[in-house]
């Protein structure tokens, strides 16, 4: 294998190189990655929404609202609201990868990265994800990976 490594071109962030920032936790906060395979981190489904906001420093007063917005967004906070102290892991696979994308969009990024985000769901929540993804494309830039042959 070669142990050359050698990276030309640019990445356009907001009209940035993000190769040339030093900013690494500002570029993490405007781009958020979704996953092919849905995480929820080992903690309850409002703190897996609030890693992001605690980690960039968001006040306790934002907290609540941030949950509430983001589950919404992601089409999730009608299915969870009663049970937001539950841990995370209990959730469906199509629960847990839109639980994954309420917690990208906690942090307000202007560029969503998913990779195969339906890949391993059933129809209805591929579906759902597909909607949602729809809706999201109106407030931000979405970057799908698929291999579906039919989108």
């Amino acid at each position: 294998m070669d142990k050359a490594f050698r990276c030309s071109g640019q990445i356009l962030l907001a009209g940035t190189d993000i190769y040339a920032s030093k900013d690494v936790a500002g570029i993490r906060c405007q781009v958020g990655l979704v996953f092919q395979t849905p995480v929820a981190l080992p903690l309850s489904i409002k703190e897996n929404v609030l890693f992001g906001p605690r980690y960039y420093g968001a006040s306790k007063k934002q907290l609540p609202v941030i949950v509430e917005k983001c589950l919404f967004q992601a089409g999730l906070w009608d299915e969870v609201k009663d049970k937001l102290d539950e841990p995370a892991a209990e959730l469906s696979g199509g629960q847990k990868q839109r639980l994954a994308i309420a917690r990208t969009l906690a942090v307000e990024p202007d560029v969503l990265l998913l990779d195969e985000p339906c890949s391993n769901l059933d129809p209805a929540s591929t579906l759902l994800i597909e909607k949602l993804l729809v809706d999201l494309s109106a407030q931000l830039t979405i970057v799908i990976v698929t291999h579906n042959l039919f989108h």
